[in-house]
């Protein structure tokens, strides 16, 4: 079904370069780039899928079936999204906040031309029916122009709106605060929007200059038709290999220094911290009971519980919850039993989404949910789609999102602090 051809590029930051420049010509794109972080879990450094042969778009009725008959139809390499919608059809629950960038609620591709990044070397595979392209490919790649420096910014400059302002942050965090201490929810993810209308953006220019900043390990760059997401998300939501089932939720964050010794005490700072902790392990609690659904007996484990770990903008806490399932079980199922991920939920999960709905003011979408892959042989790997840029191009809609867990010891303006800490990265990218 597949040609696969090994290709060892002379310089591989340079050829990765091109690539993405040369993958602007298609309507479809997925580009996943862990930017050299050394993850035991990871299959592979970078990827890039482009060119559909088929797809499935769907609202989100019934998305889960029609996306596991069509892995199951297509048994190849299919690439593509869950937006945090797709809620809608596991529990009765609604999205009825207003979305400025309309993005079907699931989409995935089957690519022509696929190219995996492991150490220096790139394994190529193409369907049968493009393979007399690959020498030509790698000579157009190789003779790929750099993209000059995006100037619009200077004459049209982008201006930010929020969708939520400060006071009105205070109120509905107060509101989700009263709902904790009732014990309707012991936590919840609470999500504000950053916009910009009427406003144009040179995609891959913004997305190099996000991922510049934080270098993340799960980056990811996507086009669709004329929808784009800029990704410098840290976060793995879950990922199969043959009977191994892991996920990896972030919950507790700290701004990093650049005085070593203050940046050492700040991470000590965010390993004591009762209330980042607590975040954490509530949700991972979460994680091991959504993961029992499908795991055979007994082999729900945490394998690393609030372990820091250090990004060019921020510390993280991250604990790492794996399981065991049958060599039989559906992939898709593995998925619909765990989404969305319990990092942007909260505890109880379905009374949280439904205190979401009623505080946020953005429909999510694409935000919160998870762009990654299927392989041929069912495996998979996902990431959490925050720290991101998303854009409709023929709207010229510009939006990114940021959000925190607040749970009962949660202070309104720490967790508006936390938010435009979070938020640093994606306003510098759409700066001059």
């Amino acid at each position: 079904m597949r040609t696969t051809q090994n290709h060892q590029p002379k310089i591989i930051e340079n050829f990765k370069q091109n690539l993405l420049l040369w993958s602007q010509q298609f309507d479809d794109v997925i580009w996943l780039d862990s930017n050299n972080h050394k993850d035991q879990y990871s299959n592979y450094d970078a990827v890039l899928a482009v060119d559909a042969f088929t797809t499935i778009r769907t609202d989100f009725f019934d998305a889960f079936e029609r996306l596991k008959e069509y892995q199951n139809a297509t048994k190849d390499w299919i690439f593509g999204y869950l937006t945090y919608d797709l809620k809608n059809t596991t529990e009765r629950l609604k999205s009825e906040n207003f979305d400025g960038l309309e993005f079907p609620d699931l989409y995935f591709f089957q690519p022509k031309k696929l190219f995996l990044f492991k150490d220096n070397q790139v394994e190529i595979q193409y369907l049968k029916m493009v393979d007399d392209e690959i020498e030509d490919d790698l000579e157009s790649i190789s003779h790929v122009i750099p993209s000059t420096v995006d100037k619009s910014h200077d004459e049209n400059p982008i201006k930010i709106k929020l969708r939520i302002h400060k006071d009105d942050y205070f109120e509905k965090v107060t509101k989700m605060l009263t709902h904790i201490h009732r014990g309707d929810i012991y936590e919840a993810n609470f999500c504000q929007e950053f916009y910009a209308e009427n406003s144009e953006i040179n995609p891959i220019e913004t997305f190099k200059k996000l991922n510049k900043i934080s270098k993340p390990p799960f980056a990811s760059f996507l086009k669709f038709e004329d929808k784009y997401m800029m990704s410098a998300s840290p976060e793995r939501y879950i990922k199969k290999n043959g009977t191994t089932v892991i996920s990896q939720p972030i919950k507790g964050t700290a701004k990093r220094s650049k005085n070593k010794t203050e940046d050492l005490k700040l991470i000590e700072d965010l390993l004591k911290d009762p209330k980042e902790r607590s975040e954490n392990i509530m949700i991972v609690d979460l994680v091991r009971n959504d993961l029992s659904h499908t795991a055979t007996k007994g082999s729900v484990e945490v394998k690393e519980l609030c372990k820091v770990y250090s990004f060019l903008q921020v510390h993280q806490m991250i604990s790492t919850v794996q399981s065991q399932v049958e060599a039989e079980t559906n992939p898709v199922d593995i998925i619909k039993s765990t989404f969305p991920m319990g990092s942007m939920t909260g505890v109880p999960k379905i009374s949280a989404m439904n205190i979401i709905e009623n505080l946020e003011e953005t429909k999510r979408g694409l935000y919160s949910g998870s762009v990654g892959y299927f392989t041929p042989n069912g495996d998979f790997d996902f990431n959490v789609i925050i720290r991101s840029i998303l854009y409709n191009a023929t709207k010229k809609y510009i939006s990114y999102s940021v959000g925190g867990a607040i749970t009962a010891k949660s202070e309104p303006l720490k967790e508006y602090e936390e938010c435009l800490v979070k938020a640093k990265a994606m306003r510098e990218a759409l700066e001059n």
